[in-house]
């Protein structure tokens, strides 16, 4: 069973609506699927009903859309960076011949508002701020709140988030934030197949990008976007992704994926409780760390809900992480420099609790076996 910090386990429901017969892209049928994908993809990014900002889909990646979200900004760019898959964010303005200014953070913890305060008036102005809400790469969470709060202050600089890791494991709430532009590919939380990506954008972000030439074709948001709205996509889109990401969100939004005591919620009130079962198997997850002399390699208060990193310690990490997959249990090593120091697991999605306390009795026994063999 798939507990590496994505793709994640696909539950054979959804496995299923990628075997339906081929359909038109230009066709009532196509159009109906984007009409059942929009109400729940907008509580997805917790949009209210009367929020003016726009959601979407497109037959791409995550890192498609990061790409297409800077095609839309303008010039000067602050990319805040805290870990691999924020470094990426600022890469891809790089390429792309913005004009970076890259606010480095500690690997381990969020920016903190005060920082990005002082970016902003010292290094300013700025056309947008990058920020990854979670870094898959060492767990961690930043609280958007805050960091939305500071960005509005700067009524031209708009705020692009990839919120990858982050949705459907834990609550967007993209305009109460100040979001401007968010994105995600749908192998995380949402536990879906690679294949597609969703994201949303304000009214600010989308009249500013109207204006920005050379958006290129394939990765303009205004393109695409207008594509969905319209029931027109500029390309063939991945018409199996879409089956499968409409009956994901209809199920969440009817509470199908919940405990089982708590399937009768609907609409917020399902997500939410999707939430707080992350919350509470970061929490567990947590616990079993410390019973091991085990710590979060995040710092407190940015601990990500969906993706635990655990400081390895004396442990072997490689041998524990082999240990866990003899058994059918694949959990994730560290990331890049943290390889063999840290490792991750990723309970999200549609992951239960018993699953995680199974996968926890299972890392009991590889770390006591492990602990037993003789040291050289």
């Amino acid at each position: 069973m798939l507990w590496i910090p994505g793709p994640t386990e696909v539950r054979p429901e959804v496995l299923a609506e990628l075997a339906r017969p081929a359909i038109g892209h230009r066709t009532p049928g196509m159009a109906e699927l984007h009409e059942r994908i929009d109400p729940p993809l907008k509580n997805a990014f917790g949009l209210a009903s009367e929020s003016s900002s726009t959601v979407a889909v497109h037959s791409t990646s995550g890192t498609g859309m990061m790409e297409a979200a800077l095609r839309g900004a303008g010039q000067r760019v602050l990319c805040v960076v805290n870990g691999a898959f924020s470094r990426r964010f600022s890469q891809v303005a790089e390429s792309l011949g913005k004009d970076v200014h890259v606010l480095d953070v500690v690997w381990g913890f969020g920016v903190e508002p005060d920082v990005l305060a002082a970016a902003l008036e010292e290094h300013g102005p700025f056309d947008a701020v990058t920020v990854v809400a979670n870094e898959t790469s060492t767990g961690v969470r930043t609280p958007l709140g805050p960091i939305g709060e500071v960005v509005r202050q700067h009524e031209d600089t708009h705020l692009l988030v990839d919120t990858v890791s982050y949705i459907a494991g834990m609550p967007v709430d993209f305009d109460t934030n100040g979001l401007d532009f968010a994105f995600a590919g749908v192998q995380k939380a949402l536990a879906l197949p690679p294949g597609v990506a969703v994201f949303c954008a304000s009214e600010r972000y989308l009249e500013r990008a109207r204006g920005v030439s050379d958006r290129g074709f394939f990765l303009d948001p205004v393109r695409v976007l207008e594509g969905h709205v319209n029931r027109k996509t500029p390309i063939t889109p991945a018409i199996p992704h879409y089956y499968a990401l409409a009956r994901q969100l209809e199920d969440i939004d009817a509470g199908v994926t919940l405990p089982e005591g708590e399937r009768g919620k609907r609409g917020a009130e399902a997500w939410r409780a999707r939430y707080e079962k992350h919350d509470r198997m970061r929490e567990r997850t947590q616990a079993w760390a410390a019973g091991h002399g085990l710590e979060p390699f995040p710092g407190e208060g940015f601990r990500s809900s969906t993706v635990s990193c655990i400081s390895g310690g004396d442990l072997d990490v490689a041998a524990f992480v082999a240990g866990l997959k003899e058994l059918d249990y694949e959990i994730s090593n560290g990331y890049g420099d943290l390889k063999g120091r840290t490792f991750r697991i990723g309970h999200m999605g549609d992951h239960m609790e018993p699953d995680l306390e199974a996968l926890l009795g299972a890392a009991d026994g590889v770390i006591a076996k492990l602990s037993a063999q003789p040291t050289a």
